[in-house]
């Protein structure tokens, strides 16, 4: 059943958070990549600040330990998807928000085709059309790794494994068409396709 403590918050909180500056751009990261909320968000920055807090904290190693972690560090980035092979400990420091959120399943499901909005594509995560090698995977924040990103596609078992399927026909219709911000009435931004 699982460990009755409560569970610990996977994220943490701005420093500011009534700052303009700082609403207007998580209003625009929530409606740019489609996140349900703040938390979303909060999660993969704390993610990222971890990141850059190890890389941080390796310079006062001694070098053969250094190495050593700094290898395992770059290693996981790179498994990722976020930094390049050739990458440096100098990289890790310079990563933005965007360089991991957009290695989230919903971006990439959206980026591949396989549906016509951010939106859409969160929707079809979460009612299990979207898989990868042959398995579902239920979570929109899902951080797709390199390897697994040429395995991503629908799932065997869903309706919209078929061709035919009047879904798939209007995405395909609309993906050739380009990518474009729009602001729906809460006042989020996010990408719709346009003629």
């Amino acid at each position: 059943m699982g460990d009755p403590r409560r569970q610990r918050r996977k994220y943490e909180t701005p420093r500011f958070p009534w700052r303009t500056d700082i609403l207007t751009s998580e209003l625009r990261l929530i409606g740019q990549y489609g996140l349900r909320n703040k938390h979303e968000l909060w999660r993969h920055k704390t993610a990222l600040s971890r990141f850059r807090e190890i890389a941080r904290s390796l310079s006062s190693l001694p070098a053969e330990q250094r190495q050593r972690l700094e290898k395992q560090l770059l290693d996981r980035l790179n498994r990722l998807g976020i930094l390049p092979e050739t990458a440096a400990l100098d990289d890790v420091l310079d990563l933005s928000l965007e360089a991991i959120l957009e290695r989230r399943l919903q971006t990439m499901v959206f980026s591949k085709g396989l549906a016509k909005s951010i939106y859409q594509a969160r929707q079809l995560i979460t009612h299990g059309h979207v898989a990868i090698d042959g398995k579902r995977v239920p979570s929109p924040s899902y951080l797709v790794l390199r390897d697994e990103e040429a395995k991503l596609a629908y799932a065997p078992t869903s309706n919209l494994s078929n061709p035919n399927h009047p879904i798939r026909s209007a995405i395909s219709t609309g993906g050739e068409s380009q990518r474009e911000v729009r602001v729906d009435r809460r006042g989020r931004e996010g990408l719709e396709e346009g003629a």
